[in-house]
């Protein structure tokens, strides 16, 4: 194998390490272009500038499965080598890049990794594939020798941090750190608050437990030398070996096997990782990383109110053992802008667990971006076929309940239950009503995507994509599918970047007022007396699509609306305390149409009926610029648009009751005797 050139320090120089092929010499990064399919901004499937006539990857979402990535055998595989081409001294830490992250855009911006106390820097070695398609990854790795000290090793960083941002000063640096480098990431970050840094900290330790430690100490203390070759030349704990059976044995009759529970007990219930385990933390090493982990939290935890930095803290429910709690509370509170995400089923090794995508973490709280801002539009990434799967099967209790009819309208006026209607190429405003929480969205996003490789760009309440610390508001957890599937916050900018980007956007002039509608107001329109989307429209040729939802009357009934919690003063307080928590909007309305105030309104289910979706023949705009640019021509499409919801609304109310299958107790015989994966049929469209 050929001897790799890593960096170290300041500088680059040829080491000793013979690292196997999962490594790569920093100075070779290659920032070349994919090669291989990708999404345009547009949301159409792209293999280079051109359109391709692939296979639409959302049509089959139920075989999807997520991309193949390392395990935890190869995580121990390749620390294992690291180990022994640390050689004897091991020298100073260095950094090196996984070489499965080749294929990046040129813009991607800087990963930092700085490892947990295992110090290999391979933490994040079953996320290397997806992180390295957006960004260009750094791993630090301690030699199992090294005993450089806490603030020599933020010292490391800040010179790299500081070389590349002054090499590319309008991008950020991303760190992300697990328990000590999570601690180094913070001082970091205080260190350099001029410096654009997004931090990703998992299980972080500003304060040790030390109730835990102090007992760990004493026992690693008394324990002898020589542990891993012990093991090695006396035990062979070899797959195949009798005694490592027999080991694994015992660990599994005396629940050995749970220690830690999760991952950290596979780690140590395998005899076969021992000799691994003992050879990355011998006890002297253990004993430093120990020491490390307290000096490195302590200046921490001294530094952290200067933290300007972006941060998400991710953390796990399992395994806590060197955790307070108290001090993340704490952490959460100081940092100005920080976001805490929290994962009960998982243990200690929050990135080596099944079932952590830190890409798609990154995706649902919209923390990735190429510039000094996010851009909701050009840095969005789409889904994955198994990340719309899963979406997928986190709406299929309501998609089987209502089991939506979509209808489109083709160019001769013929409706159809397809979206055989609907253009391929944007860009697209769909514009329609809002039915009780805005529940419709959701199927019809879904339906886009396996149908058409559309990805609808919802413009959606400002309260989805923030929170402020100590609000009342909901968890932002709560809202992360819509995030996935591309909601961006409602606001002129955003709505113009999209049309510019020709995307698929879905308005709905009635906002909050019509999704939290009062009791009697069912399918009633709240839209405001003039609007500026038809103009903003013109000016990107977008074909205006007016659609109209119904069956909310079917599903549920509001018993307990705004009217009636205004009158109840606990209620009210909580009602005003939340809306003065979000992002008000329609300040410039009157009477109902302004109130936007955020409540829950109280509801009781009914047997269920079925969602309608239907699009109305499209309003094209192109060519019509200058026209459309006085305000009183603007108007006229504008309540035209108005006008067609109404109509689509009217024609499904109508149309419903003639659908032998609008119960969905008829439906679910039609399912029992044709299949659960059949499509139901609706009343009959050739009366229209």
């Amino acid at each position: 194998m050929a001897v790799p050139t890593l960096c170290i320090a300041d500088g680059i120089y040829p080491t000793a390490f013979f690292y196997r092929n999962s490594v790569r010499r920093l100075t070779s990064v290659a920032h070349d272009r994919f090669t291989n399919p990708k999404f345009g901004i547009d949301g159409r499937l792209r293999n280079g500038p051109k359109v391709t006539a692939t296979v639409n990857p959302y049509t089959y979402t139920e075989a999807a499965q997520p991309e193949e990535r390392k395990s935890l055998t190869d995580f121990l595989v390749e620390a294992r080598d690291f180990v022994r081409s640390d050689g004897g001294d091991g020298g100073p830490p260095r950094w090196f890049s996984p070489l499965e992250c080749g294929a990046r855009a040129p813009e991607s911006p800087l990963l930092l990794y700085l490892p947990g106390i295992d110090g290999t820097g391979l933490g994040l070695i079953r996320q290397h594939k997806r992180l390295g398609e957006i960004f260009d990854i750094w791993c630090l790795h301690f030699p199992v020798t090294d005993r450089t000290p806490a603030r020599d090793l933020v010292k490391l960083i800040e010179r790299t941090v500081r070389s590349e941002y002054f090499r590319l000063p309008k991008r950020p640096i991303y760190i992300v750190g697990e328990s000590i480098g999570a601690c180094l990431a913070l001082d970091v970050a205080a260190s350099n608050p001029d410096i654009d840094l997004v931090l990703i900290l998992a299980n972080p330790v500003t304060r040790v437990n030390n109730f835990m430690l102090q007992p760990l100490s004493s026992l690693l203390e008394i324990l002898p030398d020589g542990v891993p070759s012990f093991l090695e030349e006396n035990f062979r704990f070899e797959q195949g070996y009798p005694f490592a059976a027999m080991f694994e044995t015992m660990l599994n009759e005396t629940d050995a096997a749970q220690i830690g529970g999760g991952l950290l007990g596979d780690l140590f219930a395998t005899s076969v990782n021992l000799p691994t385990l003992a050879r990355i933390f011998p006890k002297d090493t253990l004993l430093w990383k120990l020491q490390l982990l307290k000096s490195a939290s302590a200046s921490a935890k001294s530094h952290m109110y200067t933290v300007k930095a972006q941060t998400l803290i991710l953390l796990s429910g399992r395994d806590q053992w060197l955790l307070n709690k108290e001090d993340i509370e704490k952490l959460h509170c100081t940092l100005p802008n920080c976001e805490v995400r929290k994962f009960e089923n998982y243990g200690q090794l929050l990135f080596l667990e099944d079932g952590v995508d830190l890409v798609t973490i990154i995706k649902c709280t919209y923390y990735y971006r190429r510039g000094k801002l996010l851009d909701y539009v050009s840095d969005f990434i789409l889904p994955t076929p198994f990340e719309l799967k899963e979406y997928e099967e986190s709406q299929r209790l309501l998609t089987a309940i209502t089991s939506p009819v979509f209808l489109s309208t083709l160019d001769n006026g013929t409706v159809v239950r397809s979206l055989a209607g609907i253009p391929s190429e944007g860009p697209v405003l769909y514009v329609g009503n809002h039915m009780l929480l805005g529940t419709e969205l959701r199927p019809a996003a879904i339906h886009f995507l396996k149908e058409k490789n559309i990805l609808l760009r919802g413009l959606a309440h400002p309260v989805m994509f923030a929170k402020k610390y100590g609000s009342k508001l909901p968890d932002m957890h709560m809202f992360d599918s819509v995030r996935m599937i591309g909601a961006v916050p409602v606001s002129n900018i955003n709505f113009y970047k999209l049309l510019r980007s020709k995307a698929h956007v879905v308005l709905y002039p009635g906002g909050v007022r019509e999704a939290l509608h009062r009791k009697g107001e069912v399918y009633k329109l709240f839209w405001p007396e003039h609007s500026e989307f038809v103009r903003t429209a013109s000016k990107f040729g977008t074909k205006i699509i007016p659609f109209g939802v119904v069956g909310e009357d079917d599903l549920c009934e509001v018993v307990f609306d705004y009217n009636d919690q205004m009158k109840i003063p606990f209620l009210k307080n909580l009602i005003k305390e939340l809306s003065q928590d979000s992002t008000y909007l329609r300040n410039g309305e009157e009477g109902e149409v302004g109130n936007q105030d955020l409540h829950m309104p109280g509801i009781v289910p009914k047997m269920p009926g079925r969602f309608y979706v239907y699009f109305g023949k499209p309003i094209y705009t192109e060519g019509r610029e200058e026209e459309l640019n006085d305000k009183e021509k603007a108007h006229e499409v504008y309540l035209q648009v108005k006008s067609e919801v109404e109509r689509c609304m009217t024609y499904l109310k109508i149309k419903r009751e003639g659908d032998p299958y609008r119960n969905i107790l008829a439906r679910s015989l039609y399912h029992f005797s044709h299949g659960f994966s059949s499509q139901v049929p609706t009343f009959d469209l050739r009366n229209q």
